[in-house]
Formats: structure tokens, sequence, C-alpha cells
């Protein structure tokens, strides 16, 4: 007799999505609830709304998970700041009001993206789009239903069983199916793979070209290279930009004019998404000189490609796959992996033995097959660069389209290749590598070609840093030119390559050069304990033992940077926390979302004091130089902010994680044996696979579930759940027991405060003031809860792709069954002020509700933290802050309603000059230091409001 096994029973419940059109259909309200908040939000009114009604019902639940919000409903919702509405495209100047602001946009009067029929006549501006190609609704072809198509979606996409586990699966099924006499969907792996690769849709078929040596060969032994042949595998990126165009998942997230966006109230520029930069401006202004391209949209393409190693350990397995996409499409839809960044061509490593692994012959060779694939891969757009053609959008409308190569997002040492430059150079401007700050004319085709023709090769080198041998792919372009199209790059020249590779390798040499290395060792010690003990946070990555780690990816840099800052404070120079104060508000500011005149102008002001305390490290013999191209480049950020819009829509982090599913995944899928072929086509079915959701979806077939769709059809689904709620440990159920639980033995008072505040808002008292007994008095039951959820709006920071962010605020007597964790929130406290002087911190004990007058009220039980001066510090711009104290000594605890609290906030101790105790650990932090600083630098969010 076996044991007794309890399980869940299973949910068939199934909500739909209330906003018309959307087809979403979720397991529980909760994810409705998520779901609204982050992709419908730009419908919500722009206002704060109250928390989401508490059941009376339902028992207070104690999960202490790290996901104690799943269907428990033991959490509260604060709804922040909504999106912004969303905005319209047609009328030549509109005005748009967002959350909070009012912004007005000119349109380019020419190539103004005019609708079209299908043989290219233009059509009024209201005229309706000409309707779909006719598609049954039953019509799921290649697959024969839906369930053939979600178990191949599945098998294949989302879990991507191996083809043994395929029919292992598949065996399974048809065991279970046998006594109904059915069968399964697929015969075998075969049979699926079969009928995936029969899909129609998105299904770019590969094809591939070989490059070979054709120069001069010496007269003895010719080098193996020279006899090789190189091949290169791409897909038609005609056809990808057309399909890329035409998906409606983009229609009401796409830009088809070139614009202008101003403040309204101040007549201001800003710049966000791509299309609303001068580049696009200046490239329709020349396009629109011939008269038969006016009304035309304009596409640019959005070339990058970067090498990238799956497999060290087993052979140096290297791809250098190529990424194309669409400057129409919106930054956050470019950033968000929703098919907008596409692999198109996997580019050839040519490789030699060592003998000739450093000739100048190869390496040459390298540059020019680059370049010469490149050229090659894209010729089959060259002919509508100067000739519209006509194309379906997502919108179902035809328009004219002119294409021209765009921003190209590559890192330092591919730009080097790109440019056809000396390394240690600049590829966008002139300047001496021996002295970049001292700047120079910006670099352009004209010029490059013109000193190429009267220069030698020696003297091109060593004063211009230009490789006269080599002829960028944008010449055989029109209206291209690779300097101008070098994008600017977050991750690589900022934030690895400034701050990882720079500025925190001078504070350990710095160290070492000023205490030697014993003594250095001891102060980085203590610097990774300083990092250790940070306390958690919602979205900050932990560091337990510190930064001392070999394999550094672009996440660790990112999370570093929010706490480096006071960790080194103390054991560097004045001088050096002001330039890492100055460096990362640079970062922070071309970062964000959407940029105006005046963030150019701090984004100026942020460079010139960091270029100014930087010069610490030069005195004190750390560096010699500032010579760094990578760091030079944060001088050029201004104008590529004004000609590419924001950069976070061309950083390349976009590409480095599309390596994941267009490389890495499909490598690991492979037999490792010429896994090459293998790969392109897990690519090939993957992009079908999502060609044919998009279809689906676009006719309404993939309402609900599979679930709930054959239950609606044999009317069995309406069924009455009961939900019943566990809980590893009792929390308090009145206010007595909650007193005890919190260490706060005035709650009756506190709370009889609160309830004068909530019933008598006009009352001008404190009610602190107010003597107890004029108080309204309460000792029902109470439900105590371990969490509150805020949803805000952040476009800046990983987001839905409305630019709402949700997050948990921790307040559990016992976090993942090990500790005690309350985080810190801001609280709105003068709405009519700015930054920190509209806030206040403080830290939460509690989270209930309880009911009086059949009024509900969600509470939060406080500990108020006292901000230290009138401004923040100016060593670290941040502000200061310590744990409130009555006069008496006691705790400044207050009881707050949930709709006070902004979002968490995130404070990092002041450690001084002294050595942190290694026995403190990072759940003690909020209780072993005296003084704060409140992290401004722990997501973009924060850095907006804790200035």
């Amino acid at each position: 007799m076996h044991p007794q096994v309890i399980r869940r029973e299973y949910n068939r419940l199934r909500l739909s999505c209330q906003v018309p059109g959307c087809l979403r259909w979720f397991r529980n309200r909760s994810g409705l609830t998520q779901h609204t908040r982050s992709v419908h939000a730009a419908s919500h009114s722009a206002c704060l709304s109250s928390p989401e009604a508490i059941p009376d019902h339902l028992p207070p639940q104690q999960s202490h998970s790290p996901s104690v919000r799943n269907d428990d409903n033991n959490e509260m919702d604060m709804d922040m700041s909504p999106a912004p509405a969303h905005e319209n495209h047609t009328s030549p100047e509109a005005v748009f009001t967002g959350a909070g602001e009012h912004f007005y946009r000119t349109f380019h009067p020419y190539l103004n993206g005019r609708p079209c029929t299908a043989d290219g006549t233009f059509l009024p501006s209201d005229a309706p789009p000409p309707p779909p190609p006719e598609k049954a609704q039953d019509d799921w072809y290649p697959y024969r239903n839906r369930v053939e198509f979600e178990t191949a979606e599945f098998l294949f996409k989302r879990s991507h069983m191996s083809s043994a586990k395929v029919d292992a699966i598949l065996d399974l099924w048809a065991a279970t199916l046998a006594k109904h006499n059915d069968s399964p969907p697929f015969a075998d792996h075969h049979d699926l793979h079969k009928v995936i690769d029969s899909t129609p849709l998105g299904g770019v078929v590969w094809e591939s070209f070989v490059g070979r040596y054709e120069g001069e060969r010496p007269d003895g032994d010719v080098p193996p290279w020279m006899n090789d042949e190189y091949e290169v595998w791409y897909r038609d990126p005609h056809k990808v930009v057309r399909n890329l165009l035409a998906n409606p998942d983009f229609k009401d997230e796409m830009d088809y004019i070139p614009f202008r966006e101003y403040d309204a109230a101040n007549d201001q520029r800003r710049w966000k998404d791509f299309m609303s930069g001068d580049w696009v401006w200046q490239q329709a202004d020349e396009i629109s000189n011939d008269p038969a391209t006016h009304g035309s949209t304009f596409v640019p393409i959005i070339l990058g490609s970067d090498k990238t190693t799956v497999s060290v350990g087993t052979g140096d397995h290297s791809f250098y796959p190529l990424y194309a996409s669409i400057g129409n499409v919106h930054n956050n839809v470019r950033r968000a992996h929703r098919d907008a960044v596409v692999v198109i061509g996997f580019l050839a490593i040519p490789k030699t033995n060592r003998e000739y692994n450093d000739d100048d012959g190869f390496r040459m060779f390298r540059r020019q097959l680059f370049h010469a694939s490149l050229s090659t891969i894209l010729q089959s757009l060259k002919c509508a660069m100067t000739t519209p053609e006509v194309v379906r959008f997502g919108d179902n409308h035809f328009r004219r389209v002119i294409y021209g190569l765009g921003p190209y997002i590559a890192d330092y040492e591919e730009q080097v290749v790109l440019a056809g430059i000396v390394r240690k150079w600049c590829a966008k401007c002139l300047a001496l590598r021996t002295d970049l700050d001292s700047g120079g004319l910006p670099r352009c085709r004209e010029h490059t070609d013109l000193l190429i023709s009267t220069l030698r090769p020696a003297t091109l080198w060593d004063e211009y840093g230009i490789i006269g041998d080599i002829v960028p792919f944008t010449n055989d372009f029109p209206r291209a030119d690779i300097h101008k199209l070098l994008a600017p790059d977050l991750l690589h020249q900022i934030i690895k390559g400034t701050f990882k590779d720079h500025l925190v390798d001078w504070v350990e040499r710095y160290l070492k050069i000023t205490h030697g290395t014993r003594r250095a060792a001891e102060i980085m010690a203590d610097i990774d304990r300083r990092i250790a003990i940070v306390a958690s946070f919602s979205g900050l990555r932990r560091f337990p033992q510190g930064r001392g780690f070999k394999q550094w990816t672009g996440d660790d840099s990112k999370a570093l940077m929010k706490v480096y800052l006071p960790a080194i404070e103390g054991h560097v120079p004045q001088d050096a926390v002001r330039a890492f104060r100055a460096f990362l508000e640079f970062c922070y500011l071309v970062r964000r979302n959407v940029i105006t005149e005046d963030t150019l102008d701090q984004i100026q002001d942020a460079l010139d004091r960091f270029q100014h305390y930087r010069k610490i490290f030069k005195a004190t013999g750390v560096v010699v130089s500032f010579s760094l191209p990578r760091q030079h480049s944060m001088t050029h950020y201004r104008f590529l902010i004004q000609l590419f819009g924001a950069p976070n829509g061309l950083c390349s982090s976009i590409t480095e994680s599309k390596h994941i599913k267009a490389v890495k995944e499909p490598w690991r899928w492979s037999s490792k044996n010429a896994p090459l072929g293998q790969m392109l086509i897990s690519n090939q079915r993957i992009d079908q696979l999502a060609a044919s959701r998009v279809d689906f979806t676009a006719r309404g077939m993939l309402a609900g579930t599979c679930l709930s769709n054959v239950l609606e059809a044999l009317d069995t689904h309406k069924t009455s759940l009961t939900h019943v709620y566990y809980s590893e440990i009792k929390r308090a159920r009145t206010v007595a027991t909650l007193a005890e639980e919190i260490n706060v033995p005035h709650l009756r008072r506190l709370i009889r405060w609160f309830l004068f505040s909530q019933l008598q808002p006009d009352d001008p008292r404190n009610p602190e003031d107010v003597p107890a007994a004029a108080c309204p008095r309460y000792e029902g039951r109470v439900q105590v809860f371990n969490s509150a959820a805020a949803t805000f709006y952040a476009p800046s920071d990983p987001s839905g792709i409305g630019g709402m962010r949700r997050e948990q605020i921790r307040a559990c007597p016992m976090w993942r069954g090990l500790y005690p964790r309350n985080d810190c929130v801001f609280i709105s406290t003068s709405p009519d002020a700015e930054g920190m002087r509209a806030l206040e911190v403080a830290r939460i004990l509690c989270f209930f509700s309880f009911k009086h007058d059949h009024e509900t009220y969600p509470c939060a039980v406080i500990h108020w933290f006292d901000k230290v001066g009138d401004t923040a510090d100016e060593d670290t711009g941040m502000w200061i802050t310590r744990p409130g104290i009555r006069e008496d000594g006691s705790r400044n605890i207050a009881i707050i309603h949930i709709d006070t609290i902004y979002r968490a906030a995130h404070l990092i101790p002041i450690y001084g000059p002294e050595f942190v105790p290694d026995n403190i650990k990072f759940y003690q932090s909020y209780d072993a230091f005296r003084t704060f600083y409140i992290n401004k630098y722990a997501d973009h969010h924060a850095f907006e409001i804790a200035f």
C-alpha cells in the first residue's frame, strides 16, 4: 500500500482579458490583473488608483516562499502612474498627453507614409485599410487543428525536446488515447518537423555563397588561407524586412513618418524612439529631392553583428551572427525580445595556422571578406533604396517604401573593422590616438576617400589611423556613410568599458600604489564585504562574495554599478568618489527612455565633471593617459542622441541577448557535428512557428486556451472552485497579537490616530496631538500580509511594453524560511515639491488591513527615517537618512494608508573609513548601521525621483 499523495485539484477556470480586441486568457485573477496593468495601462485614467479590495472571507496567507503573491492574494496592490496614452501617427501636427506631460510633434512634409493601393496609387488620409487575404476561421494549415499547432509550439519552441523525448511523449500520449480509439497529434518527431517546415509563413530560406582570396599569390609556398573557401550563410534581408513591416504585432508600435517632438510647456525638443532623431529627418530630406519618392515611408535598416563563443571547453566553437531590424519600431519593442530583431546571416570566421595568424595579408583578407560579405547579403535591398516599392504593413495598409542603411550596432573591436581604422583611434572623429580628448573633426566618407586618393598608406596609417586598402561595405549603397552610422554602445563603451574595465580596475591599482599589495588586498576584501552586506531589493542582484569573480557579464557590471560607490568611499580620495558619481549620473542620463534638451545639458555637465575629477587617477600614477577609445566615446553621446534618439534602442545588449535564442540555444539543440546547418534549420522553424502564432492570433483563432475551447464546446466549463489557502506560520489575527508580533506595544493607539486622520481628513491637527479617547476605537480582527505590490510607470527600466513596472515590497517575519525581511519605501508627503523634498523614507514593519464601519483600510506599520541635511551629499549625489527617534528615545512608528506609498526604496549604509566586521549579514544591514544613503542608483526610476 503506497502512501497517499496529496495533490492540488487541476484549475479549469480561465479568465479572459476584458479589454476589447485583446484575446489573452489567464488561469487566475492575479495574472489577469498584472497583464491589464502592464499591457493596457495606457487606457487607464491618469490618476492614482486605490488598492484592490481585499476579500473579507479570505484568511491571511503566511507563505514565506519567494513567490508569496502567487494565487494566494497575500499581497496588497498599489497602482502608481499609468503609461502614456497611445500616440496618433497620422496628423501632421498634434498634441499628445502622457503621464503628466504634454507634447506635440511635427512630421516630415514629404516622406509622410501615405497609404496607397496595391499598385501604388495614394489613398485619402481617412481611407480604411483593405481587408486582409481571406482565410477560413478553421484554416490551421499546415496543422489540422489548434491542438496540433500548440503541441508543435510547445515541443519545439518553448521546451525544445530532443527527438527521442518527442517520440517518447507521443508514445505515452498514444497509450492514453488508445482506449478511446484516438491518436496523438503527430506520429513522431519526423512528422512534427515536416509539418513545421510546411508552414508558408515566416520561412525565409537560408542561402549561401563562398568567399575566397583572389589577389596576388607568392611565388613560393602559398599560405593555406589563400586556397581555402569560406562559406557565408544568409537569408534574403529584403524578404525578412518585408515580414517585419507586415507583422501585425508591431502595427501600434511603429512610426511611419520622421518626426520631431517638443514639450508643449517650454518647446524643448525630446528624443525617444529612433524616428525622432535628426538622422532620419536628414535622410528624408535627401530622399525627397526626388519627387517620385514623396508620400513614401522611409524604412531604416538597423544592422548588428558580434562574434560569440558557444563552448570553450569542447572546442571553442565560435559563430558570427548578423542581425537586422527596422528603425520604425519603437525602442522598447526592439529591446523586449519580440522578434523585432532577426538573425539574417552567419558570417565566415577565417582561420589559419599559427605561422600566418599574424600575417598582415591574412588580416587584410579577413577585413575585406567581412565587408564583401555584408555587401553581397544586402544587395537585394539596393534597388528599393532609390525607387519606392509597395509593401503591405501590419495595419493592412499598403505603403510605398524607401529603404536605407541605418545605424550599425557594434562594440569597439567591431567598429574598428567596420570603419577601416587602426585600433586605438576613434571611428567617429579624427582625434589623435595619443590625445583623444583633444577632439577632432568628424570622420566622413568624402574626406576619407580624398585622403586615400592623395596620401601614401603609411601616412594614412600613422597620421589619420586609416587603413587605405579597406573599402567599407556602405560605399556600395546610396546615402550610406559608415562613420556616421556607427551607433552608440551603452553596454561595451559605458557599462563594461568605462565602468568595469577602467574605473573599477583603477581603484584596485590606486590601492596597490598607495598602500602596497598586502594592505591593498585587505582593503579590497573590505570593499567586497561592504558590497556583500547590501540589503536585498527588488530587481537588485546580490554579490555574496563581493566582486571577486572572474567571469563578468554585462548584467554583472550593471548590478555592481548600483552598489559600488558607497563601498569605496573612505578607501579612495574624495575626487575619485566624485568621479564615480559624475560617471554614474552620465550613465543613468544617457540610458533614459526619453531625453530632452535639459537632459543633454545635464549629460554634458556630468561628462565635464567626470573628466575633471578623474584626473586624480593620473595624479596618483594609476594611469598615464586618458586616450581610451571607449571612454572617449562618451564625448560623442550628445551628438549621437540628437541623431538617433535614445541610445537604449541601439545598444549591443540587444544583439547580445539575441545570441541566446539565435545561436546558443540552437547550438545546444544540435548534435554538435557540423552544427551550423542544424542551427539554421532551428532558427527557420522558430520563425515559422512565431509567424503562425501571429497569423492565428490576428484571425482570433487563439482566444482562450485549448482546454477552455474544448470545455466550451462540451458545455462543461461552468465550474465553481473552492480556494483553500495554506500557511506555514500563523500570522496575528487581532490587534493585541499583532502588537506583540511586531514589537509595537502602542499599536492600539496608532490605529486610533490612523482612523482619526482617515475619518477627519480636514482636521488641521496632528493626530498624535489628539487625545486617544477622542479618536475612534478599534479592537477587532486584522488580516496581515507578507507583501504589497507597487505598479508604476518606469519606461527606462526592464518593464512591460507599456512602460509599467511591478515590484514586490516585502514585510515578512521569515523570508525564505531563514531571516526576517522588512523593506524600505518612498512615501509621498509633499505632492507639490520635487525629488526627495516631496518624499520621505520609511521601513515597513508590517502590512495589514482591517474593517471599520464597513470600510476596509489597507495599512502599513512603518518606522520613519529622517533625512540628514537639506540637500544630497556633495560627493556621492545621494541623500543621507537615519532611523527616526522620538524625544523619549523610542522609535518613530506610525501607521499609514498604502495609497501614500510610492514605491520601494533602497538604502546602503554609510561605512566610513572603518572596516566592516565579518559577522554582519546582508539581512542585518538596516539594523547594524546608523546612517544610510538613499540609493538613487538602485534603478532608473529611483534615479529619476531621488534627486
